[in-house]
């Protein structure tokens, strides 16, 4: 339990002592995101790297600390070890091109292909996959082609989805630290703490980039660090997902494991398939940028940067607080009382939005 403090202090502290300093350069090397385009809201030259910090902070405190004395069995130490090469491996893919992007910018079709040969690696290589639904809708495992197709969309649909809601400020840093801090705390009480670890090594990364990108934002995390943080949170939720029922305790055997994890993403799941289904209707890219996302309502119905991610914090985390329903409700029940508590903010959203464009037009 010392280990797992001592793992978020570090890479809180790593983040908050070099923030300024890589500030400094990214305007020096202008390394900077310029409010040129409509679908920006930002009105300043603000950094764009800050991508780099995160992955290096998380890295560093997960790596200082990471630790297999306590595994006394080959095949666990076996095991970890090769989860945490593939880890590395597959994270400098992904953080290469995010930093091209982010400097010079990557095509949609080169990104979704770095992301395909990542997910392949992981799923493939790592064995690091989805073998099964765990009660919901009835199905339990699945076939291995199934678990494969499976595993490979849900890498790309998260990873995809964090990088889709970094548009406002603290936004996908803070939705990444409460998904992160909750499967943190899932794997302290499951008594597995190198994924606690690398939780609360993530979560500790992305508290103090928050002390920087909380509006108004002295650095964007930018691509660097959305595509970083999706995959680690896509690592941690298959491993969840798949953590063995036979070493929980009573509680939470009777939690549904994908319930909790559906939940802790709540928001960047929901408002992903949105945006998709808004574009394929107009017929436009499902990757093109707009600005029909949930924040930007949020902030179209006259709420501030500050108090619209505080609006998604708190449906994230009541969303979280309903997935706990499973323990009383079956695995399928609970994931219908997630999708409510999704359906019902999207309805809130564009009932408020609606309003404010009546009230609009009457004073006009």
């Amino acid at each position: 339990m010392v280990v797992l403090i001592l793992v978020f202090i570090t890479a809180f502290a790593v983040v908050l002592y070099c923030t300024p300093a890589l500030i400094k350069v990214a305007v020096l090397k202008r390394l900077i995101d310029m409010p040129t385009e409509d679908r920006k809201i930002h009105k300043r030259a603000v950094p764009t790297i800050g991508g780099i910090i995160i992955y290096a902070a998380t890295l560093f405190a997960f790596s200082l600390w990471y630790n297999i004395d306590d595994l006394h069995d080959y095949d666990a130490i076996y095991e970890s070890v090769k989860e945490f090469k593939i880890l590395v491996a597959t994270s400098l893919v992904l953080f290469f091109v995010g930093v091209k992007d982010d400097i010079i910018g990557t095509s949609p079709v080169k990104k979704l292909f770095a992301n395909i040969l990542v997910g392949l690696i992981l799923v493939l290589m790592g064995d690091i996959r989805i073998t099964g639904l765990h009660g919901v809708f009835g199905v339990n495992e699945i076939p291995h082609w199934g678990s494969v197709f499976l595993s490979l969309f849900t890498y790309i649909v998260v990873v995809n989805a964090m990088n889709l809601i970094d548009g406002i400020d603290g936004l996908a840093a803070g939705v990444g630290f409460i998904a992160a801090s909750v499967f943190g705390t899932w794997f302290v009480f499951a008594n597995e703490y190198t994924l606690a670890s690398l939780s609360f090594s993530l979560s500790g990364a992305l508290l103090g980039f928050l002390i920087f990108n909380f509006s108004p934002a002295k650095i964007f995390m930018g691509d660097s660090g959305s595509l970083i943080i999706g995959m680690f949170i896509c690592v941690l939720s298959i491993k969840l997902i798949e953590y063995p029922i036979s070493r929980l305790d009573k509680f939470w055997i009777h939690i549904s494991n994908p319930i909790i994890v559906i939940a802790a993403l709540s928001y960047p799941l929901t408002d992903t398939l949105r945006i998709f289904i808004i574009r394929a209707a107009k017929g436009q890219s499902p990757f093109a940028a707009d600005k029909n996302h949930l924040h930007h309502r949020l902030l179209d119905c006259g709420y501030s940067h500050v108090k619209t991610v505080i609006i998604i914090y708190t449906f994230s985390l009541v969303t979280v607080g309903v997935s706990l329903l499973s323990y009383f409700l079956n695995p399928s029940l609970s994931l219908f009382a997630v999708i409510g508590c999704c359906l019902l903010f999207i309805l809130l959203i564009h009932f408020s939005f609606k309003a404010k464009q009546r009230k609009q037009l009457a004073t006009h």
